[in-house]
């Protein structure tokens, strides 16, 4: 069975980033691993702009439905968003939650969610970011979904190689300890955290 890793997060918290650097250092290390990017960007960019509301589902069905695919030839699949961060949007933007119990019900088929922080500035992106102030409340819809969806996640922090760093401990103990996986899916308030911190709601330990 492959390891799903679904990294979620608020816009411009270095996700895209994240996913190409934990795909090239566990591809260095002789694993069999598939990047799945945004659709959401290649929508945008095809069309020059946002979805509309009716268009949100099929996005959130291509996402999930190309992570599936990847995850059927590869032994690790490292997923630059899912399916709840367009359900997240869906609340967000339009008032509208009928999107979140397919996305997390999706979710909850990735081996381990990694859940980006809001410690690196914020940077402008074309159509797809709205500003550095909608980031804090789709920070609390994300993680407000994936407690109320008892998805277990990871929170990866910090800036430069230290963000990655913190990410591959989370994939690592993962890939290692099968057992960990399960008691994300069978406790909603399951965190994985480092051996410096037993708090699972502190991320100061995930600081530089």
């Amino acid at each position: 069975m492959s390891c799903i890793v679904g990294i979620v997060g608020a816009e411009s918290t270095g996700k895209t980033t994240l996913a190409g650097e934990l795909h090239a250092a566990l591809s260095g290390e002789g694993h069999a691993v598939a990047l799945v990017g945004e659709y959401l960007r290649e929508f945008c960019d095809a069309r020059g702009r946002t979805p509309r509301v009716d268009e949100q589902a099929g996005i959130a069905d291509e996402q999930a439905r190309r992570i599936a695919a990847a995850a059927a030839s590869h032994d690790i699949v490292i997923a630059d968003t899912t399916a709840l961060m367009i359900a997240v949007y869906s609340d967000h933007i339009f008032n509208d939650t009928g999107l979140y119990d397919e996305a997390l019900a999706a979710q909850r088929a990735c081996t381990l969610t990694l859940l980006t922080a809001l410690d690196i500035p914020w940077q402008a992106d074309g159509l797809q970011r709205d500003g550095p102030h909608v980031r804090a409340p789709v920070d609390a819809l994300v993680r407000a979904a994936l407690e109320r969806g008892g998805v277990g996640y990871s929170i990866v922090a910090g800036t430069g190689p230290a963000r990655l760093s913190h990410a591959l401990l989370a994939v690592r103990h993962a890939l290692l300890a099968p057992s960990v996986v399960d008691e994300a899916r069978a406790n909603p308030r399951w965190q994985w955290v480092c051996e410096r911190c037993g708090d699972a709601a502190c991320e100061r330990h995930l600081l530089p």
